[in-house]
C-alpha cells in the first residue's frame, strides 16, 4: 500500500510539471488556432537560459524563472510578429509547415551557439529529499512542482483579472466580436504566442536541477506534450492541467508492473480509450 501512494505522490509532483510545459501548448492552439509543433523546442530554450543564467550569474534555475520566462517571452514575441502572423490565415499545411521548420531552426541554432555535448546544473538540494509519514518526496521535483503550481495560479490570475487576459480570453471565444468591442487581435495573437512559448520555457528551467539539456531535449517531451493537451481537450487551458496529472499519474503507476522500456504502454492505451469514447477529451474545450 505505501509503495502505491509513493508511486502516486511521485505521479503528481510529475504531473504537475507536464502540466505547465503543455499549457502553453494548449493556450496558443485555443487562440490563435495553430497547432505548435516547435513548442517543445522552446522548453529547450527554457532549460538553455536558466543554464545559462546559473552558468554566467550563479543564479538557480528556480529562482531564475522570472527571467527565463522573460527572455522567451520576448523571443515568442517577436516570432509571432515575423513569422506566424503571415500566416495565421493562410491553410493548416502552411502553419504545419512553418512550425516543422521553427522546430528545426531553433534546434539547430541551438547547436551552432552551444554544442552537442550535455549540460547540467549544480544546486545545493539536487540530491536532497524529506521522508514523511514513510514517504520519500525529492527536494528538486518538490521545488519544480510548487513552481509549477505558482505559474499556474499566476496564469489564472493574469487570464481572469487582467485586462489583456480578457481580451485573450474574448478573442478565442469569437473574434470578430472581441474587434468590435475594440480589442486589437493581432496583438493579442502576438501577446498569447508569448505568454505560451514562455510558460512551456518555465517548465524547462524549473526542471533542470534533475535533468540534462542538450539541442534535442525537446524531443523527449514533445509526444506526451500533445498526450498531454489532447487528453484533457485540445485548446482547453484548464484541461492541460489536468491532462498532465493524469498522464504523471499513469506513468509512475505503469512503472510499478511493468519495465521502463513500456512504461509509455499503459499511457497510450489509456490515451487510445478515451479518445474512442470520449473523442474531445476530459474536459470540453473552454
Amino acid at each position: 500500500m505505501l509503495a502505491f501512494i509513493q508511486s502516486l505522490l511521485d505521479g503528481i509532483l510529475l504531473g504537475g510539471i507536464y502540466g505547465v510545459i503543455s499549457i502553453g501548448l494548449s493556450l496558443v492552439f485555443g487562440v490563435l488556432g495553430i497547432v505548435n509543433f516547435a513548442q517543445a523546442q522552446f522548453m529547450m530554450l527554457g532549460m538553455y537560459a536558466a543554464w545559462f543564467a546559473w552558468d554566467s550569474l550563479g543564479l538557480d534555475p528556480i529562482l531564475g524563472v522570472p527571467l527565463t520566462g522573460a527572455v522567451i517571452f520576448i523571443i515568442g514575441y517577436a516570432i509571432e510578429k515575423l513569422l506566424l502572423q503571415p500566416v495565421l490565415k493562410a491553410p493548416p499545411v502552411a502553419q504545419i509547415f512553418l512550425t516543422v521548420g521553427l522546430m528545426i531552426l531553433l534546434e539547430n541554432a541551438v547547436l551552432l551557439i552551444f554544442g552537442s555535448s550535455f549540460k547540467s546544473v549544480v544546486v545545493s538540494y539536487q540530491q536532497s529529499g524529506l521522508k514523511i509519514f514513510g514517504l520519500f518526496i525529492s527536494v528538486p521535483y518538490l521545488f519544480a512542482f510548487s513552481a509549477a503550481v505558482i505559474v499556474c495560479i499566476a496564469l489564472w490570475l493574469f487570464l481572469s483579472k487582467t485586462w489583456f487576459g480578457r481580451a485573450i480570453r474574448a478573442t478565442a471565444q469569437d473574434e470578430n466580436a472581441a474587434v468590435l468591442c475594440g480589442v486589437n487581435v493581432k496583438q493579442v495573437y502576438a501577446l498569447t504566442f508569448a505568454v505560451g512559448v514562455a510558460l512551456t520555457a518555465i517548465g524547462g528551467a524549473v526542471i533542470l536541477p534533475y535533468m540534462t539539456v542538450s539541442p534535442t531535449v525537446g524531443g523527449q517531451f514533445a509526444i506526451l506534450m500533445f498526450t498531454v493537451v489532447v487528453l484533457g481537450g485540445l485548446g482547453n487551458v484548464a484541461g492541460a492541467l489536468v491532462g498532465g496529472l493524469v498522464v504523471g499519474v499513469i506513468q509512475s503507476l505503469s512503472a510499478m508492473v511493468l519495465p521502463v522500456q513500456l512504461q509509455n504502454l499503459i499511457l497510450f492505451m489509456v490515451f487510445i480509450g478515451i479518445l474512442a469514447f470520449k473523442p474531445e477529451g476530459l474536459l470540453k474545450e473552454a
